[in-house]
């Protein structure tokens, strides 16, 4: 039985496109915030990974069940209901950092945020610094 394809991958398609066309302006004015946040910490350019996530950088995997490909170091998407960022180092053993946060919710290694103004930005910065320095001292 072939295995099944991963269908979110880097792609060509125009990230600042993306940005403008999301239609909530407060939406968009975080994910150009963001989008200078990570890509700061990361020194890599953003990319689209499927239609609607932004990512920087990449590490390729391999997971238990043999299934490998590759995916981004860090990335967000603008959700309909949240800002949705993937912190791929995962949040464990970040309580502290979670609890000065402000108000978010956490599942699955992503972070969901209404806005950047419930949140306190340096504390996001330091969560994805963390994040990015996990990743790349596992994918060494």
């Amino acid at each position: 039985m072939a295995k099944a394809e991963l269908k979110t991958k880097v792609n060509d398609a125009s990230v600042t496109a993306f940005i403008e066309g999301v239609a909530d302006e407060q939406k968009q004015k975080d994910c150009l915030e963001i989008l200078k946040m990570m890509k700061q910490i990361t020194k890599e350019e953003p990319k689209m990974w499927g239609s609607s996530i932004i990512g920087f950088g990449s590490y390729h995997y391999k997971g238990k069940s043999g299934r490998e490909g590759d995916w981004m170091l860090i990335g967000f998407s603008p959700r309909k209901q949240n800002l949705t960022l993937y912190l791929m180092g995962g949040l464990d053993g970040h309580a502290a950092l979670l609890k000065k946060l402000g108000k978010h919710k956490i599942g699955g290694g992503c972070l969901y945020i209404k806005s950047l103004a419930d949140i306190d930005k340096k504390v996001l910065k330091e969560l994805a610094q963390a994040s990015v320095k996990k990743m790349k001292q596992l994918n060494k």
